[in-house]
């Protein structure tokens, strides 16, 4: 049995490639600068062993290869003793190329926002219509216990990201992946730590859209110019569908989809093309979700489902972890947790919450925690985004010190911006003094949206606690008089 440790075993990616390793036969070990939950437990659950710190000892005498994470640097002891010992070495999207794409049909779901959600709805719809597919996702899709499946159909599902692979290849991850059907759901400016403005990011996707062979198929969206730029380079026959297509792309060429009004807990959109349309019922608000729902349809329209089996199956689809999540409702005061950190994504997410919950004044709580949030080159479009809330608090930039002050967002700025415009906004640097804010302050109706891409020291847990436990404010299951 061939041995695989695994350096930054913690990472979503990792954590879900330690799993798949395990399943296929493989001793996996792992390790991480810190060993922390879902991730951790995901792991400690499958019984794969973590160690803690970095460590040239925690490689077993035994292992016959090693994965590197994109976190981990030239310079990790770990990283370095692989290259002592003269291991093999593959970073992660390598491992997954060589050991689950062999023989498969692989569906790659790129682009800046709503990568996640469409490659898990499409995972599930796929699983659902009985295809037993193989999928790995950037995130928890709620209809399943982990982020990954190892099936046995010939599709697999993956969501392609655009950030580098690791310290010894800085391409994109999604080149490793071998697109069959790519979906291709925007493209904005993003990571500024490592593209230098939009039009090298733009080169990444030109690379990934020009492997797709000439049989395959591309599904664009025609809402973002520079999507429809990229797809028209395409070998391979290009679908495009837009919310609100623009004038480069003619509604002969397109699938268009239309917002319904809601039933329930349900948002409805039509997807229609010439004398062709089709209705579908998600309980994900919003027309960033209806955009990445009819994306997925059009890929499960190529494969040959019928649409009103992917309708049923879209029925189904209970979201993902950390997309516009309810954490709790407290004496009447709802708490949604969501991973947005790109401007487009908190103007988007506020925009479905607040169709979702109308009537509520929002209170949006953001924290500047990915690369690209914490430099000033979306300060204005941050406060544009957040500008459709109510009320914002802004947190502290995460890790501030690692950027000169002249290229770190100013949240005091964002602030100032948001007020003149006469939104009420507060810059509270510290998160239980936010804890404190809102749980003094908060009331019966309101709905705190909690924004970040990582923990927020643990925001989630201890507002709802905070609310929990004021006097004034009866338990959730209590009905006020």
């Amino acid at each position: 049995m061939k041995s695989i440790h695994l350096i930054a075993a913690c990472g979503v990616g990792m954590a879900s490639l330690a799993g798949m390793l395990k399943e296929k036969g493989f001793r996996v070990t792992g390790s991480d600068a810190n060993v922390y939950p879902p991730m951790s437990t995901q792991l400690e659950a499958l019984g794969i062993r973590l160690r803690t710190p970095y460590a040239p000892g925690n490689i077993p005498e035994d292992t016959d290869l090693v994965v590197v994470g994109n976190a981990v640097t030239r310079d990790n002891p770990e990283a370095r003793e692989a290259v002592r010992r003269g291991l093999p070495t593959l970073s992660m999207p390598q491992a997954v190329a060589d050991y689950f794409l062999e023989g498969k049909e692989p569906i790659v779901v790129a682009g800046t926002h709503g990568k996640t959600t469409t490659t898990s709805l499409l995972a599930w719809s796929l699983f659902a219509l009985g295809a037993d597919p193989s999928f790995l996702v950037g995130g928890v899709p709620r209809n399943f216990p982990v982020s990954y499946r190892v099936g046995g159909g010939p599709l697999f599902v993956i969501e392609g990201d655009e950030y580098d692979t690791a310290y010894f290849d800085k391409g994109p991850k999604f080149l490793h992946y071998r697109p069959r059907i790519g979906l291709l759901t925007s493209i904005e400016f993003d990571h500024a730590d490592i593209y230098r403005d939009l039009a090298h990011l733009k080169e990444s996707f030109r690379k990934l859209v020009g492997i797709i062979p000439p049989d395959g198929l591309l599904i664009a969206s025609a809402d973002y110019p520079d999507v429809v730029e990229i797809a028209g380079e395409a070998r391979c026959p290009v679908w495009f569908y837009g919310v609100s297509t623009g004038p480069t792309i003619s509604m002969k060429m397109a699938w268009r989809v239309t917002l319904l009004s809601d039933e329930g807990e349900f948002s409805r959109f039509r997807l229609a093309r010439a004398e062709e349309a089709h209705e579908f019922r998600q309980r994900l608000p919003g027309r960033h979700n209806a955009g990445n729902a009819a994306a997925a349809a059009l890929a499960l329209y190529r494969l040959g489902y019928p649409a009103d089996r992917v309708a049923e199956a879209f029925a189904g689809f209970t979201g993902v972890r950390r997309r516009q999540e309810t954490v709790g409702e407290f004496g009447g005061i709802l708490v949604v947790d969501d991973f947005a950190h790109h401007p487009t994504a908190v103007r988007e997410t506020i925009r479905a919450i607040r169709a979702r919950h109308p009537g509520r004044p929002v209170t949006a709580v953001f924290e500047p925690r990915s690369n690209t949030s914490r430099r000033k080159v979306f300060q204005k479009e941050f406060a544009e985004a957040l500008s459709g809330a109510d009320a914002v608090i802004l947190a502290g930039v995460f890790g501030a010190e690692k950027f000169p002050p002249d290229e770190r967002l100013d949240p005091e700025e964002v602030v100032a911006i948001l007020c003149k415009g006469g939104r009420k906004a507060l810059y509270i640097e510290e998160v239980d003094r936010i804890v404190e804010h809102l749980s003094a302050g908060a009331r019966s109706g309101d709905l705190i949206l909690i924004m970040s891409n990582g923990g927020f020291g643990g925001i989630q847990g201890k507002l709802a606690g905070a609310l929990a436990g004021r006097a004034e404010v009866r338990p959730p299951s209590a009905k006020s008089p």
